[in-house]
């Protein structure tokens, strides 16, 4: 048994993608590089055997690895207030705050959303490892809003399967640059990891999956439009990247967009709504929404009063 292991189920986004290059997408602390050396010395396993680097990963994969020479800091509970919007015995979904991580990664090994969590649960789900107990899917630092967390093994299983089919209902809610003039619309272009930033994604790229985000227009401002997003697929940066290709950036968003905004927004305006899902156990149907944090609301009555 290795000093330290990490376990992992692969998230659909990696389907595909070499086991070197999608490993290392999904530990932001490991280079391409070093997990090839470690896959080299015969310590990553895809469901039980041992893996070659250019092995080809598929959804719901399960990884480990062994890595006897990296010292992980122990993740310690905090106690940091949640918002919880629904909880249960499987699983509970919170209420995500701006500026904060989801899960311990190099540099961010306190304060993070599993900080909070495993000060609040006795349990969580272990299939992600020790460093993402009960995370079976994350949204980005400055998004905010409804996130799942799951408390036992089966639970993940489960809601990683609803991910996998894209039968949780996902809304979300940006302002975006511009002026959208249809009232809906489709945006319907693979994403995959940008060919020169890693930390990026890009659409219409070679090695891009299928997206597609669709979005209606709630309010019209005299620069900017208020829309809700409606995920069909679960890409990284999905909508950021969706809405800077069809020329309408959220908010904000320092990463997908060059202009810069004379708002306070800390980040992209991007607040993830509502997340529908079958209750793992019996099925029952589960909708959850989250409110607009106050800053985003602050936001809408400046442009507003801007019309």
């Amino acid at each position: 048994m290795a000093d330290n292991q990490l376990k992992f189920l692969v998230p659909e986004e990696l389907e595909g993608q070499r086991a070197d290059k999608g490993i290392s997408e999904y530990l932001d602390d490991f280079s391409r590089s070093r997990i090839h050396s470690i896959i080299k010395e015969g310590r990553v396993f895809v469901n039980g055997k041992n893996a070659e680097a250019d092995l080809r990963l598929k959804t719901l994969d399960e990884v480990v690895i062994d890595v006897p020479d990296i010292v992980i800091p122990d993740i310690l509970p905090e106690d940091i207030p949640l918002d919880i919007l629904y909880e249960d015995e499987e699983l509970l979904v919170v209420n995500k705050p701006k500026g904060m991580v989801v899960h311990p990664a190099a540099g961010h090994y306190s304060g993070t959303l599993v900080n909070a969590l495993m000060y609040h649960c006795t349990d969580l789900s272990g299939i992600n490892g020790v460093l993402r107990p009960g995370i079976v899917h994350r949204i980005d630092r400055d998004t905010t809003g409804a996130l799942i967390v799951c408390k036992t093994d089966e639970a993940h299983r489960n809601i990683a399967a609803q991910l996998k089919e894209h039968s949780i209902k996902r809304l979300y809610r940006a302002v975006v640059t511009g002026v959208i003039k249809d009232d809906e619309g489709t945006v319907d272009a693979p994403i995959g990891r940008h060919p020169s930033d890693r930390k990026k994604m890009a659409a219409n790229v070679p090695n891009g999956k299928r997206a597609v985000t669709h979005y209606r227009v709630l309010e019209r401002f005299k620069a900017h439009t208020y829309i809700e997003c409606r995920l069909e697929t679960g890409r990284t940066h999905q909508i950021r990247v969706h809405m800077a290709l069809i020329h309408h950036p959220v908010l904000g968003d320092e990463v997908y967009s060059a202009a810069k905004s004379r708002y306070r927004t800390s980040g992209q305006t991007l607040h993830a709504y509502l997340s529908g899902f079958d209750k793992p156990s019996d099925g029952s149907y589960i909708e959850v929404t989250a409110p607009l944090p106050d800053y985003f609301e602050d936001l809408l009555k400046k442009l507003r009063n801007e019309k």
